[in-house]
């Protein structure tokens, strides 16, 4: 069969499109991500050992499972046992939930090594002056630790931005679906995927340039 690369071309809009739901997908979930990789990281420091133990069963169950176990868990096990009738964006809700579960577990390893990265004694400092543990939390740590999470939570971004081709399984129109829709019609396998793959490129590259100039800003911030 001859390579016609003028599908790519005439299919280029609707693989756009398909990057922009993938764009989506992975935002959200990364968004849900950190609100639960935040109380996640809390509550594995916590001295209290039932949050201790939720959080260590949470992010060893979500991090020992393949994403795409978990996407099917989420979208054809969660109705049957909780007994509801999926919505017709089911398939959409069902990928951000499952990326944002799975992208939890990560993030809250990530927030953890942040936190404890910060020397002790300025935890100690803080209480010194007559803070409580949650204000030397809030005030001090926090916001240090923050800075120094900003890296691998982009390394995390553009790692949930790949896996959400797995989404694909449960018929989400996302870029590489989308693609692969395009490629049962044309028989045109290697323009349309060489064009999904160049597409997923140039979204990775943009996202780790823009965090190259952010790491750079941190620095000088940092320095002065």
């Amino acid at each position: 069969m001859v390579i016609d690369w003028s599908v790519a071309i005439r299919s280029l809009p609707i693989l756009l499109k398909g990057a922009v739901i993938t764009l989506e997908l992975t935002a959200g979930a990364v968004a849900m991500g950190v609100v639960i990789g935040m109380f996640m990281a809390l509550a594995r420091l916590s001295k209290r050992w039932p949050l201790r133990a939720f959080a260590t069963a949470y992010i060893d169950f979500l991090r020992g499972t393949p994403l795409l176990v978990q996407i099917f868990l989420v979208y054809f096990a969660a109705p049957q046992l909780f007994h509801f009738q999926p919505p017709d964006k089911y398939p959409y809700i069902a990928g951000i939930l499952a990326m944002g579960l799975n992208s939890g577990a990560y993030i809250a390893e990530i927030f953890r090594a942040g936190i404890q990265s910060i020397d002790r004694g300025q935890s100690e400092a803080a209480r010194s002056l007559g803070m409580t543990q949650a204000q030397a939390l809030r005030y001090i740590i926090l916001p240090q630790a923050i800075k120094r999470v900003i890296p691998p939570l982009g390394n995390e971004f553009i790692a949930m931005l790949k896996d959400s081709s797995l989404v694909a399984v449960i018929a989400m129109e996302e870029l590489f679906y989308s693609g692969k829709l395009i490629v049962g019609n044309t028989l045109q396998s290697f323009p349309i995927y060489g064009t999904v793959a160049l597409i997923y490129l140039a979204m990775t590259m943009t996202i780790s340039r823009i965090l190259g100039v952010v790491e750079r800003r941190l620095g000088k911030s940092d320095i002065r």
